[in-house]
């Protein structure tokens, strides 16, 4: 009799029980401005109660109702937009979400309840959970120069850093560089700054071709044996240094071998030539910082020993790839040595006691315009003699002489443009006329003088 009992109690727990299940369909990333649907199904034995969907929030912490389906009342009711349409809610409970925003990123869960067969009192309750991913396009990129504005170095090279600006994007982007076009292949570093550092000139022992360039043949020798000090340099007469075709004939002598080692630096009429390799190494660095609303600000860094010979007009963009682009996102400059300076002087009859303003109004015309990147410095300076101020220079895009007296007529100002890969200058010259309300007032002062002393 027991036994037949506890037979009748499980019979009766398998006729009372009900299964459900609820699952909800997976989403790939979406892109932010997307219309996005999530699919709940649910397989069950029993009557359908209710089914909930859930916005979680704030960590997990709290849910937000969106969409209720009461079975009670035959009813649907949205916490949602007016305009998401009515949806079969048999096996599956669809929510629409037009136009996703960064906001709508996150977690969602569809509750469904079942009447328990025992009792009506009862609901068997089952829930899925997903977590929509919405992607958002970079906003804005940008390329600058870092370190900017910089002087200009005739006599060692300098490094020379790239900035690659990226906001917006969800998830970060990869960002990369190219240069005329071409992929450029970067080394990692952590320190971009001190490895092209401790690269040094000498690196070109490492990298082939050398720079042949409008280099005579003095030139080429010295720069081999700059660059390989330990090798003896070739001879273009194949003649060796001890040997002469007349001994103690005057001018017949091989050159020293301590003339072939000594560094120098070849100076052109407007860049210097620096021994450095055509293909130098470049440096990568990026850091990500994360804003509130979870896109990212993407900075990367490109950095390389500069070599104004083959730098100048070369032209680097910066390149953004991201799962919400269709396209590559890019931005590009084109690093130009600085033009002669316009200058414009106001007034432009200059009398004595005025205040006078000498501008920078932008470049000569060049190949490409007025454009000049990185940003140059400006300088001025007085030739012969200092500024009005007793100061030798001052930087700036404008020079502002205060009361010029007239010992300044004649005198002439250099303004000097310079970036890292050039220097240029413009000469203007400053004519100060008389001033007859200052003549006339100091004629009115001597009267007054002459009548007293009478």
């Amino acid at each position: 009799k027991a036994l037949h009992k506890i037979l009748e109690d499980c019979c009766e727990d398998l006729i009372t029980f009900r299964y459900l299940t609820v699952t909800i369909e997976p989403l790939p990333p979406v892109v932010m401005g997307d219309t996005v649907t999530l699919k709940c199904n649910f397989r069950t034995d029993g009557n359908l109660r209710e089914i909930v969907w859930f916005r979680v929030t704030e960590g997990g912490s709290s849910k937000q109702k969106i969409f209720t389906y009461d079975a009670m009342y035959n009813t649907n009711f949205s916490h949602m937009e007016d305009f998401r349409r009515r949806e079969d809610l048999v096996y599956q409970s669809t929510v629409r979400l037009p136009e996703v925003q960064m906001e709508d990123n996150g977690p969602y869960e569809c509750h469904v309840g079942i009447y328990d067969r025992a009792s009506r009192d009862k609901v068997v309750l089952a829930s899925g959970s997903i977590t929509l991913a919405v992607m958002s396009p970079p906003k804005s990129i940008s390329v600058i120069a870092a370190d900017q504005p910089a002087r200009f170095n005739r006599y060692e090279a300098q490094n020379f850093t790239l900035m690659c600006i990226v906001t917006g994007g969800k998830p970060a982007p990869v960002v990369y560089f190219k240069r005329d076009g071409e992929l450029i292949e970067v080394v990692p570093s952590d320190k971009p700054h001190e490895a092209a550092e401790s690269r040094g000139l000498f690196s070109a022992r490492e990298s082939r071709p050398l720079i042949s360039r409008d280099l005579d043949d003095t030139k080429l020798q010295k720069s081999l044996s700059l660059l390989e000090p330990d090798v003896e340099p070739v001879r273009l007469d194949n003649v060796r240094p001890h040997q002469s075709n007349t001994p103690g004939a005057l001018g017949q002598e091989g050159p020293q071998p301590t003339t072939e080692i000594i560094p120098e630096t070849v100076v052109s009429r407007e860049f210097p030539r620096w021994v450095l390799s055509s293909s130098p190494l470049y440096y990568f660095n990026h850091t990500q910082t994360e804003f509130s609303d979870g896109t990212m600000e993407v900075q990367a860094m490109l950095t390389w020993h500069l070599n104004p010979q083959l730098d100048n007009d070369a032209l680097f963009s910066c390149e953004v790839k991201h799962p919400a682009l269709s396209m590559p996102m890019q931005a590009e400059v084109t690093l130009s040595a600085p033009k002669g300076p316009k200058l414009s002087m106001t007034p432009s009859r200059a009398k004595v006691g005025d205040t006078v303003r000498i501008a920078v109004e932008g470049f000569q015309v060049g190949t490409k315009g007025n454009e000049v990147f990185p940003e140059p410095l400006f300088t001025w300076t007085r030739v012969g003699g200092l500024l009005l101020d007793g100061s030798a220079e001052r930087e700036g895009k404008v020079l502002v002489l205060e009361r010029v007296p007239a010992e300044l007529n004649g005198s002439m100002y250099r303004c000097t443009a310079e970036n890292p890969l050039g220097s240029t200058n413009t000469h203007t010259r400053l004519i100060v006329f008389e001033n007859p309300r200052i003549k006339k007032e100091s004629l009115q002062f001597n009267g007054k003088l002459w009548k007293h002393h009478d």
